[in-house]
């Protein structure tokens, strides 16, 4: 692993777990069926795919591989608090990731994540296809367009698979590439240990934006989405070559 990606890593895993507070999510089963619903749909918004990175094909050769660190504003936080017994739960819900990006023929790119929730047990595995049919050039915007997976794990009281499509555009200047998009989010939220607990099913729309900034391999990157009625603001350090 380049020297640059150990720091960036390090530097984002340590700023999350500074505001982490150790609480388990293990009292789903103190919800009832609205409180669970709303619960889905803060957790849908924090935990579904979110791939920080611009419209732009990568190429055959491309790779973009990042640390990053965000935190999702809590529209429910007195039913996440229920659900976690009580705990001191922040109204910012921290996470930090791995992400993996990797240009294919075709104008295809995939990627992939790992992500937790500092403090707790909850992490999620996710993973993109994206095609950029318009690949971008020095005078054209990139346009793509993606479908992603995600699965929560490390909690058996709860179990959120989502996917999602959306559509992004970007256009790079020099160092500096914006982008920005639009999609869907649909999630399957169940508690396997909580019976009188039904599962739901959460819709919801999301509009994302940011920008990518290139400084040789180190990259860096900022994205703010809004997934549902929730907003999620994630940094990214990195490479990308």
């Amino acid at each position: 692993m380049k020297p640059q990606f150990r720091s960036a890593a390090f530097a984002l895993m340590t700023l999350t777990g500074l505001s982490a507070q150790a609480y388990e999510f293990n009292a789903i089963s103190n919800l009832n069926q609205d409180e669970f619903r709303r619960l889905s749909e803060d957790f849908s918004s924090a935990m579904s795919y979110k791939a920080i990175i611009p419209a732009e094909n990568m190429g055959l050769t491309g790779f973009d591989i990042s640390a990053t660190a965000g935190g999702t504003k809590l529209e429910n936080r007195d039913v996440i608090k229920k659900a976690a017994a009580g705990a001191s739960v922040p109204s910012v819900l921290p996470t930090a990731a791995i992400r993996v990006h990797k240009g294919l023929p075709l104008n295809l790119n995939v990627g992939a994540s790992y992500t937790t929730v500092p403090g707790t047990g909850l992490g999620a595995i996710g993973g993109e296809l994206r095609w950029a049919f318009m690949p971008g050039s020095t005078l054209m915007p990139a346009v793509a367009a993606r479908l992603a997976l995600s699965q929560t794990m490390g909690l058996d009281q709860l179990k959120l698979r989502s996917t999602s499509y959306d559509i992004s555009i970007s256009k790079g200047f020099t160092l500096l590439t914006p982008y920005a998009g639009i999609g869907y989010v649909q999630s399957r939220v169940s508690a396997p240990e909580s019976p009188a607990l039904e599962s739901e099913k959460v819709g919801q729309t999301k509009y994302f934006a940011g920008l990518n900034m290139n400084l040789g391999l180190m990259n860096l990157g900022l994205e703010g989405d809004r997934t549902g009625k929730a907003n999620s603001y994630t940094l990214k350090l990195g490479v990308r070559f």
